[in-house]
């Protein structure tokens, strides 16, 4: 027989492991509704038309099809499929998609809902999505994405909130992050002063990977890419820009690159009147990938602990027009809850209390402190202690070990003169101390702790 498995870039998650995400999950939840933003969630699956072409070509490639009902093949295009065409043959055998991220779909909604909507809309969605990329260590098939977007405004007070929420959030879970900041229409400045405004799109998706592939790298893929060498030498003299203002002469003949200057300055604006708990510092290289984003675009990044980015999102001025709603702007940002998560692990961030899903737990000698140890369950319930009983009356040591290895910080014992008493004997399972207590004082006791 076959051993079951699970498959490739996807994971199970145990009790531990859930109760840790969802911390990840409620801190980002609590300061996205701190700043105004409402909850939203949309399938699973959405129709490929609209997934297919939001993602550039290399986007396109990872989106997972679902193979249409039943007998899948019985429209296909019989030319295609004898030919082995794939790419061409998808559309005949496969009308839906996973999504793959959460900004399109939230597009679609917007355009679908816009009727019932009050601009500027403020949502917040954590939901999973679905990648066919290659798995390695932080990237996976199947991962959560948490976001924030903002949508009917053009106003750059969003982009400084949005950094803001990065700064919070990422201050909450103890993890010292840089937040990179740079802006589309920056780097097609780059592209009008090398000359090659028509290779933009070639331009930055090389550019996005100098981190992984590092200027050797994007040097030969944007030489693949047919841009001259001259054109090359150009882009690497102004990646080494210190910042905004060493880039208004090189930009003097770009009204783009300009303006893209002017946002950066008052975002940064805005920013220096506040407190920040992170680093917040302009980015020429990056780049982000995704071609929707016009504007502003951020990238976060772990101090101290070796990974990809954990966070990331941008600027977008006409989402949805491709829905047939031209002309409402919008800007998000996105956490890697995976990848944070793994930070956090790597890092030893998570509350040890974490691993305590239950406060305590019953013991009893026998059949009738066993029917005791239910009552006092219920009572012990009632005001709002998590409580265990062990199933089966008898030897206290298989009771305790019980215990010990569900990390459950006191054990009550329950005997006959417990149950004359109206007391329980409490035991603390890090210390060794016990005191008889009523359930009262037991509710009293860990209320304090």
């Amino acid at each position: 027989m076959q051993k079951p498995s699970i498959p490739e870039g996807t994971r199970d998650f145990g009790p531990e492991q859930v109760r840790k995400r969802n911390f990840i999950f409620d801190t980002i939840r609590s300061v996205f509704e701190k700043f105004g933003f409402q909850p939203l969630e949309t399938p699973a699956m959405e129709n490929l038309s609209t997934l297919t072409g939001k993602y550039g070509d290399e986007g396109d490639k990872l989106l997972f099809k679902i193979l249409n009902n039943g007998d899948y093949l019985k429209d296909a295009n019989a030319d295609l499929l004898a030919a082995r065409d794939s790419n061409k043959l998808v559309s005949s055998i496969a009308k839906r998609g996973l999504r793959y991220d959460l900004t399109v779909p939230f597009a679609r909604y917007v355009v679908m809902n816009r009727g019932t909507l009050s601009f500027p809309f403020k949502r917040y969605q954590i939901q999973p999505v679905w990648r066919a990329d290659r798995p390695q260590r932080g990237r996976y098939r199947e991962f959560f994405q948490c976001d924030a977007d903002v949508i009917g405004s053009d106003s750059l007070l969003y982009e400084a909130e949005l950094t803001q929420i990065y700064d919070e959030a990422f201050a909450r879970l103890r993890i010292p992050v840089v937040i990179k900041m740079n802006n589309r229409k920056v780097l097609y400045g780059i592209a009008e002063a090398a000359g090659i405004p028509d290779k933009f799109m070639d331009m930055t998706v090389a550019i996005d990977k100098l981190d992984k592939v590092g200027i050797e790298g994007v040097r030969k893929e944007l030489s693949e890419r047919d841009i001259s060498d001259t054109a090359i030498a150009t882009i690497e003299k102004i990646l080494a820009a210190p910042d905004t203002q060493a880039l208004r002469s090189v930009f003097s003949n770009s009204a783009t690159g300009l303006t893209g200057l002017d946002e950066l300055d008052r975002v940064f604006g805005l920013l220096s009147k506040t407190t920040l708990q992170n680093e917040v510092k302009f980015d020429i290289t990056l780049a982000r990938g995704l071609s929707y984003y016009t504007g502003c675009i951020y990238e976060v990044a772990a101090k101290g602990f070796r990974m990809g980015s954990i966070g990331g999102g941008g600027r977008y001025a006409d989402l949805t027009g491709v829905f047939g709603v031209p002309g409402l702007s919008g800007v998000g940002i996105s956490f890697g809850a995976d990848r944070i998560y793994d930070v956090m692990e790597g890092m030893a961030l998570f509350p040890e209390t974490l691993v305590e899903s239950v406060q305590i737990m019953l013991a009893s000698f026998d059949e009738p402190s066993f029917e005791y140890a239910f009552q006092c369950a219920t009572a012990l319930r009632k005001a709002g202690v998590a409580v265990e009983i062990y199933p089966e009356p008898g030897k206290l040591k298989k009771q305790f070990e019980f215990a010990a290895k569900r990390n459950i910080p006191y054990v009550a014992i329950i005997g006959e003169s417990e149950m004359q008493s109206g007391t329980l004997m409490l035991k603390n399972q890090k210390t060794g101390d016990q005191e008889a207590l009523s359930v009262e004082q037991i509710v009293a006791r860990l209320a304090s702790v």
